[in-house]
């Protein structure tokens, strides 16, 4: 996997504004055939980056629309029990990953189900005319910091400072991210799994002043771990500014970060990226802007390749090698389109794809 060079090719960051799981993908497959993900829908129920990978966690409680961990409960100690059996049985090897907890379930699973489902579609026609496969399959499960410190447990206490549910919230997330990677490795292409940490931009804040380097970098490497043991790359996508010499010195394959924004920020560190391109890790550059419509709006491939090239030569200056910058990087919206209007994410989707092929023509990838 350290030899994978994506050349500019671009890659989209999960959620769209749709209802129709069917639509999405066959969006997602026009914009990015090499690379395709499946469509997060945040628009519909079970869709939200908690909701979704809820299911099969002990003590899970759920009051109307508000969902919270209860350690007390009745019962609680046998669905913590049978948890880690689970988790044992199908570790060693005695049970299918497939059937189990550490799946998608039929309600949370939906954009999921298609996206595999065209997939294969595809697959058998492009074995047809005897094409290629596909470069890589992408998808994504929330970050357990993230998760960790949104979902709260009986004393509206975050589940991550509870460390027998940070323990089991860790292993279903690093399952499925396992999953995930393992489905993609049948289908003959690359397995890429992001792990979605917005809650990352607040670390080293006094927010999370109890969480330290070590608690973010175990927990985020049990996830990279997982996806390591399917043969697949495992990305971390934070979409504001963080703590980037933490992520740079992981296990990670991928950082996925706001380049439009956050640049200036992010090259304040060249020695650690430079080490981390040379390990062979990878960039996605979120060049195309997503958090403000009208900004969206007046950008246009022109501009945006301008300010590509202003950020790579601004990044060779800093000592890193253009080349191998210009090799390892993905193109990519800086952020999810799920909370834009539908025209405003179609146009995100275009500039990505176009500016992708504008590096690659101009660059001869």
């Amino acid at each position: 996997m350290k030899d994978f060079k994506p050349k500019a090719l671009p890659v989209l960051i999960g959620s769209l504004p749709m209802k129709s799981y069917k639509d999405a993908t066959e969006l997602i497959f026009k914009y990015t055939p090499e690379i395709p993900l499946w469509a997060q829908l945040p628009m519909l129920p079970n869709e939200g980056m908690l909701e979704q990978f809820m299911s099969g966690l002990p003590g899970l409680v759920q009051d109307n629309d508000k969902f919270y961990f209860d350690t007390t409960k009745q019962g609680f100690d046998e669905e913590y029990l049978a948890f880690f059996e689970e988790y044992l049985l199908i570790s060693e090897g005695v049970s299918e990953i497939e059937s189990s907890i550490f799946s998608f379930t039929p309600e949370t699973g939906k954009g999921f189900k298609e996206f595999l489902r065209q997939v294969d579609d595809q697959l058998d026609e492009r074995i047809d005319k005897k094409g290629l496969p596909f470069v890589a399959l992408k998808g994504q499960v929330t970050g357990p910091v993230t998760f960790g410190t949104a979902v709260k447990d009986q004393e509206d206490r975050s589940v991550f400072y509870n460390e027998q549910l940070r323990e089991v919230m860790i292993k279903k997330l690093a399952m499925n991210a396992k999953w995930q990677a393992k489905e993609f490795a049948k289908r003959g292409a690359v397995p890429i799994v992001f792990i979605d940490e917005p809650s990352l931009a607040g670390f080293g804040t006094s927010a999370y002043i109890t969480i330290t380097k070590e608690d973010v970098t175990e927990a985020i490497e049990e996830i990279v771990d997982a996806v390591h043991s399917e043969d697949g790359l495992s990305g971390v996508h934070v979409c504001a500014n963080t703590q980037w010499d933490v992520l740079l010195a992981s296990k990670i394959d991928v950082i996925s970060f706001d380049a439009y924004s956050y640049f200036e920020k992010f090259i304040l560190f060249p020695g650690d990226i430079k080490k981390y391109l040379e390990r062979g890790s990878l960039l996605a550059w979120g060049i195309v802007p997503t958090h403000n419509e009208d900004i969206i709006e007046k950008e246009t491939i022109e501009t945006l390749f301008s300010k590509f090239e202003e950020q790579i030569n601004h990044a060779q200056k800093t000592g890193l090698d253009k080349q191998m910058l210009l090799e390892q990087i993905f193109i990519t919206p800086s952020c999810g389109t799920g909370s834009i209007s539908f025209k405003a994410a179609k146009k995100v989707l275009e500039l990505t794809k176009g500016l992708s092929e504008k590096v690659r023509a101009e660059y001869s990838f």
